[in-house]
């Protein structure tokens, strides 16, 4: 059992280097099952989400080595179909691998996915689109059972557009007969980042970010694929957060900011300081900021429903009041009664929040529940008076690699300990 230990009072200040994006890794890995040769991952970062999908490509019989960040998947031997209860409970995303599976063996067998508790999450959308190609599909007693043989082109159109199935229809259809038409899908950028590593691995795919994604299918991928996946914008927004909060400077470089352009709007309007150039942001804040008023989360290109918590914790000590509308997930307030412990003034009724910003917070010691509520509370003990200590970061480090190292090279007093 491991916990964070955070003495708060620092300001932040520094530059920092954002990895790679865990929810671009993850469908891309799911991808390279589909590649009958070597795919070379560069600048990997090792998430334990990312551990998790290896020992799924392990188990269906690729050969997976880690040469320091570089990620080397060998597919050539990859002879299985089924992925088991335990492999699925760990790991949401789990389910990313029933299109690839479906379309180099035609048949598998992928049990329920687990990941966050943050709600029902249905997949549905998933098992309808693959249906409309033509699989035949079985649910039964917790796994889904699935045939490929049948599968061809066709117009598939989402009810609602998930990143998930979209992904996952996208992969199926790379190596299905015919073209197929993807509408009404997600536009979020680990899905063009998804495009062009297959379109790199010899798939010809077109409009991803657009409404409408087109698949023309082929018979087989390259044998050989090198790729380097973009940078995480959550990571990116989770760290302007910290410094919105903490006050100070930092420079985050190897990012995208046009895709965090929902959250750099309201930073601005809170009274921050950003000077945007390239790939480069660099962020000042001072002072007591105020508060952004109404934020509801959204499909990209909206205020994404991943930085929810860490907004929220700034809105904490943020001068006015703020709603928080979740429209996403109905599970994702778990953080509230850890962030009310440290002094937060929150009351919430179904899927709306109402935050009146508080000069200070205390510190105590309070429990991550999920990935990005764990990052909330992270960044509410970095400014909480005295000493917090956050427990299961195990949740944390399924979407940060070692999170305190990051702050603490940005001054922020945080320490890993083993309890």
């Amino acid at each position: 059992m491991q916990r964070f230990y955070i003495k708060s009072g620092n300001s932040l200040k520094g530059a920092l280097t954002v990895d790679t994006a865990k929810n671009a890794l993850l469908p891309i890995l799911a991808a390279s099952i589909m590649v009958e040769g070597e795919v070379t991952i560069l600048k990997a970062t090792r998430y334990s989400d990312i551990d998790a999908m290896c020992d799924i490509l392990s188990y269906l019989g690729a050969v997976i080595k880690w040469q320091e960040d570089t990620l080397i998947i060998d597919g050539s031997g990859i002879n299985g179909s089924d992925i088991t209860l335990s492999q699925s409970s760990k790991l949401r995303a789990s389910i990313f691998a029933l299109g690839p599976l479906l379309a180099r063996q035609k048949i598998a067998k992928v049990a329920y996915p687990g990941g966050c508790d943050i709600g029902v999450r249905p997949i549905d959308i998933h098992i309808s689109g693959l249906k409309a190609m033509g699989a035949h599909i079985i649910e039964k007693n917790g796994f889904i059972y699935a045939n490929g043989k049948n599968m061809k082109g066709g117009d598939i159109a989402l009810s609602f557009p998930s990143v998930g199935a979209t992904e996952n229809l996208m992969m199926a259809a790379v190596l299905t007969k015919g073209k197929t038409r993807l509408f009404n899908v997600a536009k979020e950028p680990e899905i063009v980042d998804l495009q062009a590593f297959l379109n790199s691995c010899g798939a010809k795919i077109s409009g991803a970010g657009s409404d409408c994604i087109t698949i023309e299918g082929v018979k087989r991928l390259n044998k050989k694929v090198t790729y380097q996946a973009i940078s995480d914008r959550i990571i990116t927004g989770t760290h302007l957060l910290a410094c919105a909060m903490c006050g100070g400077k930092i420079t985050l470089n190897n990012v995208n900011p046009s895709h965090n352009d929902a959250l750099i709007s309201y930073l601005r309007k809170s009274a921050c300081q950003l000077d945007i150039k390239n790939d480069k942001i660099t962020m000042k804040s001072q002072g007591r900021l105020k508060s952004f008023g109404e934020v509801e989360t959204a499909t990209y290109p909206g205020v994404p429903t991943d930085l929810q918590a860490q907004i929220m914790a700034l809105q904490c000590i943020s001068e006015g009041s703020c709603m928080i509308v979740e429209n996403l997930f109905e599970s994702r307030f778990k953080h509230v009664p850890e962030l009310i412990k440290l002094g937060g003034d929150i009351r919430c009724k179904n899927n709306i929040c109402f935050i009146s910003g508080k000069e200070k917070l205390y510190g105590a010691t309070v429990l991550a529940k999920d990935l990005r509520g764990g990052a909330g509370l992270v960044l509410a003990g970095l400014v909480a008076d005295g000493y917090t200590t956050v427990e299961g970061i195990g949740y944390i480090d399924r979407g940060y690699y070692k999170l305190e190292n990051q702050l603490r090279l940005l001054g922020a007093d945080i320490t890993r300990e083993e309890f």
